[in-house]
């Protein structure tokens, strides 16, 4: 088992243990020592996880991030959760309440787990949108309506988080499939 320097464990213990003053927002011993304890365990559960890879392509992936792409991305993904959330708001709030959901399947050419795993979060934090399934680069997403999964069957999304490893432009996206399951249930 590695070691970790000393600088790095303070740095995380110190990080951790501020968020955890911010968010109880108590500085009595209870609330202190509980911190104490909770960000210990955290710090040991973490450093056994890094001990294992997970997938073959864990470490090499890492490596390969574009930096400038890696520090837009969270902005961008910022933008398209408020847009999507003001979308999923407006369905909500029409007494029509034009909701037609709809499962899409697809497959992604994405060059690593990172990558599907960073595109089925994404997915999933933008309003309107579920990731269901992810098997492989078989993707199985959730929809209120058309609009809801139009960034991700136009490839933006997940050229996007292509960008984040290759600055190639391709497409991402193949063997896309549509399911209207608003119809279906009208049906039965």
């Amino acid at each position: 088992m590695k070691k970790l320097p000393v600088f790095t464990l303070a740095l995380s213990f110190i990080s951790l243990m501020g968020f955890w003053i911010i968010m109880s927002g108590y500085l009595d011993f209870i609330h202190i020592t509980m911190g104490i304890v909770t960000v210990s365990g955290v710090m040991f559960v973490n450093h056994k996880l890094k001990q294992h890879l997970f997938h073959e392509d864990d470490l090499a992936d890492l490596s390969r991030f574009r930096f400038g792409s890696v520090i837009l991305y969270p902005f961008w993904l910022l933008g398209q959760i408020i847009v999507a959330g003001f979308h999923v708001v407006g369905l909500i709030i029409k007494p029509s309440m034009p909701i037609h959901t709809t499962l899409i399947t697809f497959r992604a050419d994405l060059p690593s787990s990172h990558a599907r795993v960073i595109l089925g979060t994404s997915i999933t934090l933008t309003p309107g949108t579920l990731t269901v399934d992810l098997e492989d680069d078989r993707f199985t997403v959730h929809a209120l309506d058309d609009k809801s999964h139009e960034g991700i069957t136009s490839d933006n999304m997940p050229r996007k988080v292509l960008s984040l490893f290759e600055a190639e432009e391709r497409q991402v996206i193949h063997d896309l499939k549509i399911i209207n399951l608003t119809q279906k249930q009208a049906e039965v």
